[in-house]
Formats: C-alpha cells, sequence, structure tokens
C-alpha cells in the first residue's frame, strides 16, 4: 500500500495518507522482515481488514525522501503495482492532488483512487510528517476500475544522523468489493517489502540527492 493490506502494499503511495489524528493501534504483530525492513499488522475495529506498518532506515536526508514522495508522476517506478500515477493538482510546494491506478491479477478488477499529500515538519524535532488521505472528486469513477475511497495513512521521517533516516509508514484502507484470500496475502507479504526495497534505490537517485525541504517548511 490491510485490507489493510492492498492498499498499502500497492501503494504505500504512496502515499500516502492521514488527517492530523494518528492510529490507535497498539497490538501490532510483525508479519515479516526481509533487508532491514519490517513489517506489522494490526486489527482495526469495525474493519474486516487490517492496519499495516513498515519500518526502516534509509541513507539519504530527509528533505530527499519527501521530494521521492512528492514527484509523484514517478511513483511507477517504486510504488508495487502502480499502473500510472498523474498529479492533478499543485497546492503550494507541500501539498498537492494527484491520481493512481493500481494494476491487480486478473480477474480482479484494477483500482484506483485520488490522493492529497501535505508535507508538515517540527522545527523543534526536525520530524517530518507526510499525510495523504484519499479523497472524493476531482476525477470522475471509471468503469471496470474499482474506486478507492476509504483510505489513511502517514509517512514518519525522523532524521537520525548526516544523511541517515527512520522511516515508519503506516497504512489503514478499504479496498472496496470483494478480494480473495490469496490476493490480500500476497499484497501483505510481498507489497510493503517490495516497494520499500524499491524506494531505497529511488532515494538514492541523483536526481533527488541536491533536494530541499519546501521553503514553507523552513
Amino acid at each position: 500500500m490491510a485490507y489493510t493490506i492492498i492498499k498499502a502494499v500497492i501503494i504505500i503511495t504512496i502515499l500516502s495518507l492521514i488527517t492530523s489524528h494518528t492510529f490507535a493501534q497498539t497490538d501490532w504483530k510483525l508479519k515479516t522482515e526481509e533487508d532491514g525492513i519490517k513489517v506489522y499488522l494490526a486489527p482495526v475495529s469495525g474493519s474486516r481488514v487490517k492496519a499495516v506498518k513498515v519500518e526502516c532506515e534509509y541513507n539519504a536526508g530527509p528533505a530527499a525522501l519527501v521530494a521521492v514522495l512528492m514527484d509523484v508522476k514517478n511513483c511507477t517506478e517504486w510504488v508495487y503495482h502502480t499502473k500510472s500515477c498523474v498529479l492533478v493538482k499543485q497546492v503550494s510546494p507541500s501539498e498537492l492532488y494527484y491520481y493512481s491506478k493500481i494494476s491487480l491479477p486478473w480477474p480482479v478488477e484494477n483500482r484506483d483512487f485520488v490522493g492529497h499529500l501535505t508535507v508538515s515538519h517540527d522545527l523543534k524535532t526536525h520530524v517530518i510528517t507526510v499525510d495523504g488521505p484519499a479523497v472524493p472528486g476531482f476525477v470522475p469513477e471509471k468503469k471496470s476500475i474499482v474506486r478507492i475511497a476509504n483510505s489513511k495513512g502517514r509517512w514518519t521521517i525522523t532524521p537520525t544522523g548526516k544523511n541517515h533516516i527512520r522511516v515508519e509508514y503506516v497504512l489503514q484502507v478499504d479496498p472496496g468489493g470483494n478480494l480473495p484470500a490469496w490476493l490480500v496475502n500476497m499484497f501483505a507479504a510481498e507489497g510493503p517489502i517490495q516497494s520499500f526495497k524499491n524506494l531505497k534505490l529511488q532515494v538514492e537517485k541523483p536526481q533527488y540527492q541536491n533536494a530541499q525541504l519546501p521553503s514553507n517548511l523552513k
């Protein structure tokens, strides 16, 4: 991206995605760990799907990761099963709306959503958060694609040294429609791991190395 998973995994583009409050889950259970990437699941009250949390560390500056997350047109290069992603509206250097399509194995219908990304910076702790709930409107719903309407999550980026950050990503999502157990399990196990491996490579690319935080966050 729970379903927890499906979007978590899938997007983790994701990106994106909560309001000003944090998740209440406290009983996270480790699902899998690989190459320093830990994936946890937690039950969600009133939901048939679980929330997902991913933890890892990167040798990169916080501004570089923010630049990758806000560079939505290139998220197909690292977000698991993302078919396309386009900018819908750039509100400011630290806020935008984007539209993404998620490709799923046949015969399951593909998904799409509109995300709203906002970046905030705590000047005392230097912790950066990137929120991006799925929002209605902006792009009409399409036939043969299930619109993800309910999704919330959050990136928390904590500097731990020069060009070194700790990353936490939490996602809770309802993928809509009926999803077979094998598909949910596949995304729960493979999606976050693959996306965060790809993200490690993405954040190390030259175009992000000299990135600066948006001027309104400094």
